[in-house]
């Protein structure tokens, strides 16, 4: 009787559920999402190509590796552990001078480019360096007895082989970088983090705040699944 209950009351729980995100600003919900792809997809090049030069120099740098040299290393390894230390939402604040000077704003879309950029390519650096890591040492060996220059080790060996994990560096990065454009949104970054900010929390809008939050998840899992199929892909391919 009880279950009987339950599926004959199931449509008016879910007109309900419905009617409840009757007063969502849909049109906002739009704008802030392309507001958050568009922080992505500017800012994430800048974060692989200033990531990648630092998470290699990081790894040659290093002790018996190819290009080893304490000096440099101690010098990047030093910044990028600084930059990684400090608070997304501090970093923010302490950039704004820069960011104004680069960007032109400190505020919007356009200014929070630069923090987002300034902040992911330390913590992608430092997954580079550890991919780079993983590869096997014996094949660096061989190519160096087939005559290969450094310039070919790095790029035609080491670089391929880690390949797997460069994939998932990038993953991790972006998944990284979603939450940090939600808080941009704290200074007015735009984005989903400031919708769910501006109505979720100073309006006590919570039908806006859950929407933003489930867009939020959507796009981290999409960004999972495409990232992890990618993996996987070129894993056989090593095979």
């Amino acid at each position: 009787m009880t279950n009987l209950s339950f599926v004959s009351n199931a449509p008016f729980f879910i007109n309900h559920i419905i009617s409840y995100f009757d007063n969502v600003r849909w049109d906002e919900v739009y704008k802030a999402t392309k507001q958050t792809l568009f922080m992505l997809g500017f800012s994430l090049p800048y974060i692989i190509a200033i990531g990648f030069v630092m998470g290699i120099l990081l790894f040659l740098t290093s002790s018996k590796q190819m290009l080893e040299n304490k000096v440099v290393y101690v010098i990047i390894s030093f910044v990028v552990n600084v930059m990684r230390s400090v608070p997304f939402v501090i970093l923010i604040i302490v950039l704004l001078p820069l960011t104004k000077i680069i960007a032109g704003t400190s505020i919007g879309v356009k200014g929070a480019i630069p923090p987002l950029v300034i902040a992911a390519a330390p913590f992608f650096a430092r997954l580079v360096e550890s991919a780079l890591r993983e590869v096997d040492h014996g094949i660096v060996e061989a190519a160096q007895a087939m005559g290969a220059t450094k310039w070919q080790i790095v790029w035609r060996v080491m670089l391929r082989e880690s390949r797997a994990g460069l994939i998932t560096a990038i993953t991790i990065t972006m998944v990284t970088l979603v939450s940090y454009t939600a808080m941009a949104g704290i200074v007015g970054g735009g984005g989903l983090g400031d919708l769910a900010i501006r109505y979720g929390h100073h309006r006590y809008r919570i039908d806006m705040l859950i929407v933003n939050v489930v867009l939020i998840v959507v796009l981290v899992q999409l960004m999972q699944m495409f990232g992890d199929r990618l993996v996987r892909y070129f894993s056989k391919k090593q095979l």
